[in-house]
């Protein structure tokens, strides 16, 4: 038998993969140990593609969350950062207040926080505020969202107690009253089903009509649509997508004591939980010993930071991908995917694009992209830079209102190889 390489060769002829040659010398010591010295460099590209690496999204999902979510660039340099310095003293400060201004004048709140993700937001507002009291919650909000993320799990963590009120299709303000007299009751929580809708024989009571309770009202919003009237949205109104997204402004305005929200979604930033609303409730949820080990990083601060300050601009569409996405006209998206379909012998089509991460459940967005036919979704993704597609019916759908249109040309090369 053919005496096998070294370890330490076969892994240094494995180096065009860009690993580290620690990483290759275990593939070159595991191949060799199968047996199979051959299948060293599939074995290293296997390797390579289990790592985070840039694709393109050309699903027709915004907010992908097997992707991200909302794309965002942010760049800052290799420096020291004032985080918890105040400058004005000299003394240490809060990592909370240069963001929580900028956000909460966003929402028309008096004081905003950071944590990291709006399951964190809910819990730290349970565990601070209602920590071995009750909670009422009705039961059509009582919801499971993406990853297992569970109400009812969240609020027996925070040590809250969930008091179910109504029914799954109504729920009625009586029915919270009801819960009021019988229970200790720290808040009412309010969760927006942002993944389902619920149609038909329905009842739901407003926020407005929750603040007439003698307890505060707290609503998860989830996907962080800052204010309903999108004034950096081109034209006269919002989009038609979003006519039943409730916003942070207006559930502030109507009486909501505090809002949460995910930073990744609509607002378009990094992931990140949001809190807003009454200056005494924030500072309580600060406090609690919670707030340190959920509170973000100074790399997400600062794209927090970016961000806030263009929305403050009014420079949302060109700063901010997903708006940007969103945005972008149809009839544009039609002439990329006729340049796109022209050059490879694909099939110029209307597709629906579709909001996603939970936001605007039940809407779509018109679109345009190509189709392939057959199932390539595998030989997109082996793609020098992996391709994310769609497949349906027999055939392979590449919508472009997720593609960033300086990537048009790569899905000319990859829909070509797979056509040849």
């Amino acid at each position: 038998m053919e005496r096998p390489p070294s370890v330490d060769a076969l892994a240094r002829s494995l180096a065009a993969s860009g690993l580290p040659h620690a990483l290759l010398v275990d593939v070159a010591r595991r191949a060799i140990a199968d047996g199979a010295v051959a299948d060293a460099p599939r074995r290293a590209e296997e390797l390579r593609r289990t790592l985070l690496t840039p694709v393109i999204n050309a699903t027709g999902v915004l907010l992908h969350t097997n992707l991200g979510r909302a794309p965002l660039a942010h760049h800052q340099d290799a420096r020291a950062q004032s985080v918890e310095l105040d400058l004005a003293t000299g003394e240490r400060g809060s990592r909370q207040r240069a963001v929580g201004q900028l956000l909460a004048r966003l929402c028309g709140a008096e004081d905003a926080i950071v944590v990291n993700n709006n399951a964190a937001a809910v819990l730290l507002v349970l565990a601070a505020l209602a920590a071995g009291r009750d909670v009422p919650v009705s039961r059509g909000e009582s919801v499971e969202i993406g990853g297992g993320f569970r109400v009812p799990e969240v609020m027996e963590q925070s040590g809250a107690r969930l008091v179910d009120v109504g029914t799954t299709n109504r729920t009625r303000l009586t029915d919270y009253r009801l819960a009021l007299d019988r229970t200790d009751v720290a808040l009412v929580l309010k969760v927006h089903p942002s993944n389902y809708r619920v149609a038909g024989f329905v009842e739901d009571t407003t926020v407005a009509e929750l603040t007439t309770l003698a307890v505060p009202v707290v609503v998860d919003l989830g996907s962080g649509l800052v204010d309903a009237t999108c004034p950096w949205w081109p034209g006269a109104h919002p989009p038609a997508w979003l006519a039943d997204e409730p916003a942070a402004r207006q559930t502030l305005e109507a009486g909501a004591a505090l809002v949460t929200f995910s930073g990744d979604k609509l607002l378009g930033g990094p992931q990140a939980g949001i809190i807003a609303g009454r200056a005494d409730l924030v500072a309580r949820c600060m406090a609690h010993p919670l707030a340190r080990a959920l509170r973000p990083g100074g790399l997400v601060l600062a794209a927090l930071q970016d961000l806030a300050l263009t929305y403050l601009r009014r420079d949302v569409l060109a700063h901010v991908p997903f708006w940007r996405m969103a945005a972008a006209p149809v009839a544009e998206l039609k002439a990329r995917a006729e340049a796109i379909a022209a050059a490879t012998g694909a099939v110029a089509v209307d597709t629906a694009a579709l909001p996603g991460a939970g936001s605007a459940p039940g809407t779509t967005i018109p679109s345009a992209g190509v189709r392939l036919p057959g199932d390539h979704l595998a030989g997109l993704r082996a793609h020098t830079v992996p391709i994310i597609a769609r497949a349906r019916e027999g055939a392979t759908t590449l919508d472009l209102r997720t593609v960033n249109p300086t990537d048009d040309l790569e899905l000319v090369v990859a829909i070509s190889g797979q056509l040849a």
